[in-house]
């Protein structure tokens, strides 16, 4: 599909957008649409669909990235550890001074406070660094 591209553009904007819509919008039938998101779809290429959530909420909520020192050979453990946190919303691993960075999200600081404290109280972290979000100047569209 030569627009699989622009589709997933589409998608990235509303995944719950009509596929009669899709077609009209890329010029495609809506079966050659409709094949192109089951062929992403069976490769990985799409791996989910997710909910946009009105900004108004977001700011409500308070966030952090968190930088994280660890003792080499316990990495997977920690990433599995922190993984389990219902509040976390990006973990990577990253190069410098520290090994991983998370970003985590609660209703208040003070729950934000006791995730950040539960993450640092991992075995195997030696430090941490945080940061807390002030405000978001810009959001990638998903």
């Amino acid at each position: 599909m030569k627009n699989e591209h622009e589709l997933i553009n589409l998608l990235r904007e509303n995944s719950r957008r009509p596929v009669s819509e899709l077609a009209k919008k890329l010029g495609l039938s809506r079966a050659t649409v409709q094949q192109g998101i089951e062929r992403l779809e069976r490769s990985g290429v799409i791996q989910g669909y997710t909910v946009k959530i009105n900004p108004h909420h977001e700011r409500q909520q308070v966030s952090a990235y968190i930088m994280i020192s660890v003792i080499s050979q316990t990495t997977p453990e920690i990433v599995r550890q922190i993984q389990k946190q219902p509040q976390l919303d990006m973990l990577c691993t990253i190069s410098g001074q520290y090994d991983l960075m998370a970003m985590v999200t609660e209703s208040t600081t003070e729950a934000l406070d006791r995730v950040i404290d539960s993450i640092a109280a991992l075995d195997g972290v030696e430090k941490t660094l945080s940061h807390i979000v002030l405000s978001r100047k810009k959001d990638r569209v998903s």
